[in-house]
């Protein structure tokens, strides 16, 4: 009876050392599913938890597009005769009387050297300021023209540029020359200049195109240049054009093979190749019914997913992927990862006892030493 009392006691004191191993907190890396669904509204926490299924998936695929403005693509491609601001222009002038206001008959008063200032005119004598920028040299001919004919009978007139650098962009970032290049006939597109600085000198897929046009600014993916020819925009002077790498980043976290965080790899990233870039499930500790993707929400992209239109400014959300599902790999396929998401997998739940055990056979086989100890100690 006694040995059979001494058999419970010893199994009730294992059983209080595994409770209270679990419930000292032994290593791990992060909270358990269980942890995360306890934090849910549902349970009056701050997040809202969803299981993602088709329509969740398209509800929070909401990435925002980047492209030029209608401002930019309604700017049509400027003339190679345009002049602009900074280029130089040669005049000549002829008049049919003996005396006349600029010149003799016969003999031409020619301007070689007349620039057109910051904003866009030029200054002939007798005929004033002139507006020459955005005009072809036929135009600046016919206005000068008119304005000559008031003061001297049929003047004649003609008009040729003599120096066109005045029009030029600058070029920085991932590009294989950066420089300040001036818009020529061949260049007065963006893709046909970014291909004069001898192109993006980083992945294509990764790569952006921002263009900084006075107090406006868009931006494009390079790969769309080409895939939409209507995005492809045409240039004016003072243009800057950046090229650089895909800033967004999401964070790994939890029984992955790296925890870190991470760069996009591509323009869209769905939750599987987000947790492939990171090494994949860890697959030995991996809960795969447990991946989780953490975001705060637009309100508007909330209450589709939630099927309501009562929340108002940022939710916090937590989209619960079970890879184990029948379409789980399909869902997770499917489902769009943004910048600043969080990609958070759970620990199966045997991998914590594992631990527990495994600190409690330690823990015994450590005081059974030190029981050995002491007897031998007191022995002697």
């Amino acid at each position: 009876m006694k040995a059979k009392k001494t058999y419970w006691i010893k199994h009730l004191a294992l059983a209080g050392a595994v409770l209270a191993l679990a419930a000292c907190g032994l290593p791990r890396s992060g909270p358990s599913k269980q942890e995360i669904y306890a934090g849910s509204v549902q349970k009056n926490g701050d997040a809202y938890i969803v299981d993602v299924d088709t329509r969740v998936a398209r509800e929070a695929a909401q990435v925002p597009a980047i492209g030029f403005s209608k401002d930019f693509q309604n700017s049509g491609v400027v003339g190679s005769d345009t002049i602009r601001p900074g280029d130089v222009l040669g005049i000549s002038i002829w008049e049919n009387v003996e005396d006349g206001i600029l010149t003799t008959a016969g003999a031409p008063a020619t301007l070689e050297q007349v620039q057109v200032d910051g904003a866009g005119n030029i200054f002939i004598p007798y005929a004033g300021r002139v507006k020459a920028a955005g005009n072809s040299p036929e135009a600046i001919r016919r206005v000068i023209t008119s304005k000559l004919a008031e003061q001297t009978p049929d003047p004649q007139v003609t008009v040729r540029r003599m120096a066109g650098d005045g029009a030029t962009v600058s070029i920085s970032g991932a590009v294989g020359g950066q420089g300040v290049y001036p818009i020529e006939r061949p260049t007065r597109t963006l893709n046909a200049m970014l291909a004069r600085a001898g192109g993006v000198t980083i992945e294509p897929e990764i790569a952006k195109v921002k263009v900084i046009r006075g107090r406006n600014s868009g931006e494009i993916w390079f790969e769309d240049l080409f895939r939409y020819p209507n995005m492809d925009i045409a240039l004016r002077g003072g243009d800057r054009i950046l090229v650089e790498a895909d800033t967004r980043t999401y964070t790994a976290l939890g029984a992955t093979g790296t925890q870190s965080r991470v760069g996009f790899e591509s323009q869209t990233l769905s939750a599987v190749e987000a947790i492939a870039q990171v090494g994949g499930l860890s697959p030995a500790t991996a809960d795969p019914t447990g991946v989780f993707v953490l975001r705060n929400e637009s309100a508007v992209v909330a209450n589709a997913v939630l099927r309501r239109s009562d929340l108002r400014g940022p939710q916090r959300m937590v989209y619960v992927l079970n890879l184990t599902e029948t379409n789980g790999l399909f869902m997770a396929r499917d489902f769009v990862i943004r910048d600043g998401d969080t990609v958070y997998v759970t620990e199966a739940p045997y991998v914590q006892w594992s631990k527990v055990l495994t600190a409690l056979t330690g823990t015994l086989a450590t005081a059974g030493s030190i029981s050995a100890l002491n007897q031998s100690l007191a022995a002697e």
